[in-house]
């Protein structure tokens, strides 16, 4: 295995962030231990790959699988190993509002140029109601002073209306970025842009860019992939921002049966999995009771990305 790659110099972004902020896995080895300098080389790889931003502890992270100790770690090494060269978002959320703000202050302190959250729940049935929310949000803002990127996924149980998320970004104007992954997501990104107008400075998909296209037609400015392949996938964006639909619908048929894949068949898997061929990492373990992919579905992903050969593959070798 090669030693990190040189650090890529940095390109200035600035609000509205938009384009493409993957989320980064977070790396163990074998033992499940966290692998520190695992961690440090997918930075360095997805600064090279051209992103955009980077989140990181998020679902896909496996946040749910950290101890609070090892949440600070991997945000800490994580933000000083991009060293600014690209934004660097950090998941914050919690049930409980005020760890949640603690989290959030703690993220801002370190560097962090937003926040993701999704609304406090806890399990299938502890949930805030529409103002509990608007006041976690609003508490959570206030510790941290920097932009939220709001996450309407089905994995919190919490049904948000297009209406309630214009009421909560005009309340807490620091909520004005919104992923949104629902069942018909392009229709409720573009009610969403319609009635909140300018108080939804980003609206993105996420899903693994399972339905880039429709969402990107809808209004969309960005998306928030895995790190399998957001360098095959930021030419859509591109393309598409500059008016070429032709190719941004070319270049997505080329990716759509990987993309698919990971959504289906893979998961957080499944950027593992390429790293790990690819030589950035080491080990692709999850941490129990996730288990490991099975060998041929493994098999069917890497004939996949080898046709396409992102930079994942060959960034480590």
């Amino acid at each position: 295995m090669t030693e990190p790659h040189a650090m890529t110099e940095p390109h200035a972004m600035t609000e509205p962030y938009k384009g493409i902020l993957p989320i980064a896995p977070t790396i163990f080895h074998e033992n499940g231990d966290l692998d520190l300098d695992g961690n440090r080389r997918v930075m360095d790889l997805m600064v090279d790959q051209g992103v955009d931003g980077i989140c990181i502890l998020a679902n896909f992270s496996e946040q749910f699988l950290l101890t609070d100790d090892e949440r600070d770690q991997v945000m800490r090494l994580s933000l000083e190993q991009v060293a600014g060269r690209v934004p660097v978002i950090v998941t914050c959320s919690h049930f409980s509002t005020r760890i949640a703000a603690q989290r959030a202050k703690a993220a801002a302190d370190a560097g962090a140029k937003m926040l993701m959250m999704m609304p406090p729940y806890h399990g299938a049935l502890l949930k805030a109601d529409e103002q509990g929310m608007i006041e976690h949000f609003k508490h959570v803002t206030e510790a941290c002073g920097i932009p939220v990127i709001l996450q309407d996924a089905p994995l919190s149980g919490v049904t948000m209306t297009v209406p309630f998320m214009v009421r909560l970004a005009k309340d807490v104007p620091l909520v004005r970025y919104f992923k949104i992954e629902v069942p018909g997501t392009a229709n409720k990104l573009r009610a969403l842009i319609e009635a909140g107008g300018s108080a939804v400075a980003g609206p993105f998909d996420g899903e693994e860019a399972i339905t880039l296209m429709a969402d990107l037609d809808a209004g969309a400015t960005g998306t928030m992939t895995s790190a399998m392949i957001p360098d095959l996938i930021k030419p859509i964006l591109t393309a598409h921002a500059a008016g070429d639909r032709k190719t941004a619908a070319a270049i997505y048929a080329q990716v759509l049966p990987i993309i698919n894949y990971e959504n289906r068949q893979c998961g957080l898997r499944s950027a593992k999995a390429v790293l790990r061929e690819g030589g950035v990492i080491r080990s692709e373990a999850v941490r129990h009771p996730l288990t490991p992919l099975h060998p041929e579905t493994r098999k069917g992903l890497i004939e996949l990305a080898r046709e396409l050969n992102p930079l994942a593959l060959r960034w480590g070798k």
